[in-house]
């Protein structure tokens, strides 16, 4: 059995240097694109920025500067430890070979795994180079046809997501929740505050279906049921998206949480709707109606913007002749009876294990999602 081992490791040690080379071109074009050297031009003039005394006088900018700062750091120090484990995996590889080691042949294999993994992450990276990829992003989730089941089938959803933004270490900070009469949601509203947070779950905006045993109907019947999600862009105090009062309705209630009791005795909830388009943004989890208005309206300018940017955007692709259709509303079904499969209809990416999906193994459709979506992007021969 040892000898056998170490002869099917020797043997795969032949694909190593073919394996290296590969990943060494692909780090290459990811570092074509990322410009690391424009990175630490920048990183330079923050650093600049950051030390003067007066930076915290406006704390808007403050924080713009010093987040700023610290993700073009982390990018460049990723791309530099990874260019030196390429290098290193190389030097072990040839040392393990000339030695007929196969001990660290056999470490070098695993080490070889995991760059093919971080570089391929960060090769997804480079596809997010949308007008607002790096933004952070404001998720809502809506329960749709399906009862209590369909309210149920949000809160996984959510939870999903909390799931997932939990693994990666992202901030998550919850808008705006409506609870269901049974159980669930009728739609919850969330932050993710991270790099790119935006550009990556945007491809999770559809309607997302699931089949299953209905815990809610005594006689064990299958039901389908389906939930809504839209990811929108968050606004920057930057951006420049006028919202004249006259425009807008602004309605104030009791917060509610889960069986309608109150969380608040004082009207704080917020309520507001853009007369000229008729969309209606609600906040209540913030201490103060205030605070609340101030959230809802960042919320409904967030709106406003991407939905000015997907009118121009089909106004070009109509003067261009582009007819393809968009994506689709139903994106995803998770399906837990009569078999289990999680499978995105766009990608056809699909596993077989939807309890891992529903606590936040999502980083698969994620990343198939990004690559279909450029690939949808591409001219059309």
């Amino acid at each position: 059995m040892r000898g056998r081992t170490v002869d099917s490791t020797l043997v795969a040690a032949q694909d190593f240097p073919a394996d290296i080379a590969a990943l060494d071109r692909t780090l290459s074009s990811i570092e074509a694109v990322l410009d690391p050297e424009a990175k630490l031009r920048e990183i330079a003039e923050l650093q600049e920025q950051a030390a003067a005394p007066d930076l915290w006088d406006d704390q808007a900018n403050a924080q713009r500067v010093t987040s700023r700062l610290s993700f073009l750091q982390s990018e460049v120090d990723r791309v530099k430890a990874l260019r030196g484990r390429i290098d290193d995996l190389s030097v072990l590889v040839e040392l393990a070979q000339e030695e007929d080691d196969a001990a660290t042949l056999t470490e070098a294999e695993v080490e070889l795994k995991k760059l093919q993994a971080e570089v391929e992450a960060l090769e997804i990276r480079t596809l997010l180079s949308g007008e607002w990829d790096e933004r952070d992003a404001v998720v809502s989730i809506r329960s749709g046809a399906g009862g209590v089941d369909a309210a149920d089938f949000a809160e996984m959803l959510l939870r999903m997501y909390l799931r997932w933004a939990e693994r990666h270490g992202y901030a998550v900070k919850v808008l705006d929740t409506s609870y269901a009469e049974e159980a669930g949601l009728k739609s919850v509203t969330f932050e993710v505050s991270a790099p790119f947070a935006y550009g990556t779950l945007s491809v999770e905006g559809g309607t997302h279906r699931l089949v299953r045993i209905s815990p809610f109907d005594n006689q064990g019947r299958r039901q389908t049921s389906f939930a809504a999600v839209e990811v929108i862009p968050l606004i920057e105090s930057t951006d420049h998206i006028d919202v004249p009062e006259s425009d807008i309705r602004v309605d104030v209630f009791r917060s509610s949480g889960p069986g309608g009791q109150s969380v608040n005795t004082t009207d704080s909830a917020v309520r507001i709707t853009h007369l000229p388009t008729g969309l209606v943004v609600s906040m209540q989890d913030e201490k103060s109606q205030l605070q609340n208005k101030a959230a809802a309206l960042r919320v409904l300018q967030s709106r406003l913007m991407l939905m000015k940017k997907q009118e121009e955007d089909a106004q070009k692709k109509a003067l261009a002749g582009d007819v393809k259709a968009s994506w689709g509303d139903q994106m995803r079904s998770y399906v837990l009876n009569p078999y289990q499969m999680v499978k995105d209809l766009r990608t056809e990416y699909e596993v077989g294990n939807p309890d891992a999906v529903f606590d936040g193994d999502i980083d698969g459709f994620l990343d198939a999602g990004i690559r279909w979506r450029m690939q949808q992007a591409k001219p059309q021969s």
